[in-house]
Formats: C-alpha cells, structure tokens, sequence
C-alpha cells in the first residue's frame, strides 16, 4: 500500500512539473492554453517587475530581461538577445531611493525556479524553459489603471490599440508590432 501512494504522490508531482503555471487564480486569461508555460490572472490592474540588476551579467541568456540599475540616476528596461537592447526607446528614470529597499546580497550563480523543464543552463531568478509554450504577461486595458506601478512592470495592453507596455521608474514605453 505504501509503494501505491508513494508512488502516486511521485507521478502527481512529475505530472506538475511540466504543466502550465497560472499566477493568480485557476483559470488566467489564454483561452487556447496549448503553447502557454506561465499566464497570469485577467486583473487589468497589475503587471509583472522584472529584477533590478546593479551588475549586469557577464555571460547572460539570449532573452534575458532586466532593469539595468548599474546607474540608479539612468535606469532602463533592457533584454539580451546577443547584445543588450533598450526597451525604454531612450528614457531614463531615477531610481536611486528605490533601491534602498532592494537587498544588497550577492546571490547565487545557479537557477533560481525553472518552469517548464527540470533543468536548464541559463541563469536566472525565474527561466521559463520550453521549445514551444511561452509567458503569458498580465494583460491591462490601459497603463492608466495600473496604480503605483514599479520600476521593470511589463504588461500587455489587449483592447484596439494591442501592445507592450514597459514602466522604467518615470515612464511607460509602448511596443507594438
């Protein structure tokens, strides 16, 4: 009988590892969840803060995503993709009394959490790892309704002006395609 629920708890458990994660209720916001790795809850208030960096990496991941804070007087919003690039279009935001309440430790070399596969090579807090499923990122009416948003929020604007909306500390930053 042991051997029965031990190893139903094992398959239960491996059976998670490689499903769909969603941050904020039981249902998200993809009604096709096929290709979908992390979605979050429909808020329309909230978005996701990527991690603030005061060293930038030496050897990061293609995809990387980050608040540049090597200069707390000109943050950025920037991702790797083989060289780093601004997703603030230019715009640079203070955020030196913010990073009074970051923590100043020196954190490990190796993954954080990995969602999608058991292990990966890059490094990271968060490494969503999967040849075929991506994020989800909270989705917004507008960045108007976002109160008090912080500095590296990502959200996606759905509506008739769909679109990438990152806040540097001073100002949001629109992409769309």
């Amino acid at each position: 009988m042991k051997k029965i629920i031990i190893s139903s708890i094992c398959l239960m458990i491996s059976g998670m590892a490689f499903s769909q994660v969603i941050i904020g209720n039981d249902t998200g916001t993809a009604t096709d969840k096929t290709s979908v790795l992390l979605e979050f809850a429909n808020t329309n208030d909230r978005g996701i803060v990527l991690p603030y960096l005061r060293t930038m990496p030496t050897t990061p991941t293609e995809g990387t995503i980050i608040v540049d804070a090597t200069d707390a007087t000109k943050a950025k919003i920037k991702y790797y993709n083989g060289t780093w690039q601004d997703l603030s279009s230019g715009n640079e935001a203070d955020i030196s009394s913010l990073l009074t309440k970051q923590p100043t430790i020196t954190e490990g070399t190796t993954v954080g959490t990995i969602i999608g596969s058991d292990q990966t090579s890059a490094k990271g807090v968060l490494v969503l790892e999967s040849s075929n499923k991506a994020i989800i990122l909270p989705q917004v009416t507008s960045t108007d309704a976002v109160i008090n948003p912080a500095p590296g929020m990502m959200v996606y604007i759905k509506g008739t002006n769909k679109r990438l909306a990152v806040f540097n500390g001073s100002k949001w930053t629109y992409w769309a395609p």
